[in-house]
């Protein structure tokens, strides 16, 4: 039997309808919601499947709703983040202990954000988590220094922003002219003169040289495989506290954590900080064991940075 979700369209009172259509769906229980993840990931029951997508549907919009100041229609934004959801059930593990929302929440967020990257700019607009940060948050900064309208920003405010977000001055600046400008033709006159240059002409290429881009590479596969290996030696609820609290871009509160364990706030600070000595003393052990080779590679990034 196939499951189908509400039909989401673009015309006029589509959003509306979606949005009454979704109230409809009921919200489960702690038990329900355990039983029918159960049912799903052991026995692959489509239904059960389809009963914990629609009953979260209204986050998917509470949370696309949020981000309705990029110029995107808010029907793809909910449509992208309802492909957030599904991914979160499939990958959801009930034994964990903690609600199919909380899970979810990172999933959802994740797909609309990358959805409105992907759509801002036919270049890509940062791979940092820093820099999506700032995309993010950029306006609401400037609204905060009343500078909202301006067209640059000015050198003071660029040093405040540069501050607050961890980034240089000039990627203050140069997001909040591409956030401004978005897309123009490479082939586009500089002036309106009859022989002026195309813009493509003006682009110098500061990035940094092939040696340098492979030695980054390298760097980085091995850090993950460190962090990797380190987080193998964790516990399934250290790892998880591990990864909620340090590796994501927005963590989760230690009262969050603590309801979803049913145990103390002080209780999860201490497997947190438990669960960062043993990352942190595995990958000091391992990356002393790193083949000269690696050593190398960094040493070459340095002479050609």
């Amino acid at each position: 039997m196939a499951y189908s979700l509400p039909i989401l369209s673009s015309g006029d009172g589509g959003l509306s309808r979606y949005l009454n259509e979704i109230k409809t769906f009921p919200v489960l229980s702690l038990e329900e919601e355990y039983m029918l993840a159960k049912r799903y990931t052991e026995h692959g029951e489509s239904a059960a499947a389809h009963k914990l997508v629609t009953s979260h549907l209204r986050l998917v919009a509470k949370i696309a709703m949020q981000y309705r100041g990029y110029g995107l229609p808010v029907a793809d934004l909910i449509s992208e983040g309802n492909l957030g959801l599904m991914k979160a059930v499939k990958k959801f593990e009930p034994e964990k202990g903690f609600r199919l929302s909380t899970y979810a929440m990172w999933w959802i967020k994740a797909s609309v954000t990358e959805y409105i990257l992907r759509s801002w700019s036919l270049v890509k607009m940062g791979t940092m988590a820093a820099q999506k940060k700032l995309f993010f948050s950029l306006r609401k900064a400037k609204r905060r220094l009343d500078i909202a309208d301006s067209r640059d920003i000015d050198p003071e405010h660029a040093a405040i922003l540069s501050k607050q977000f961890g980034l240089s001055a000039a990627d203050i600046v140069n997001m909040d002219r591409r956030m401004t400008a978005r897309d123009m033709s490479l082939n586009a006159p500089v002036s309106q003169e009859e022989d002026s240059i195309e813009f493509q002409d003006t682009l110098v290429d500061d990035g940094p040289s092939p040696e340098v881009m492979m030695a980054d590479r390298e760097e980085s596969t091995v850090r993950n495989g460190l962090l990797k290996n380190a987080l193998s030696e964790l516990t399934d609820r250290e790892r998880h506290i591990f990864v909620e609290r340090r590796l994501r871009d927005e963590p989760i509160t230690l009262e969050e954590l603590g309801k979803s364990y049913g145990i103390s706030r002080e209780r999860v600070r201490q497997l947190e900080n438990r669960a960062y000595e043993k990352v942190e003393r595995a990958i000091r052990t391992a990356a002393a064991a790193i083949p000269a080779a690696a050593v190398a590679a960094a040493a070459a990034r340095q002479a050609h940075s």
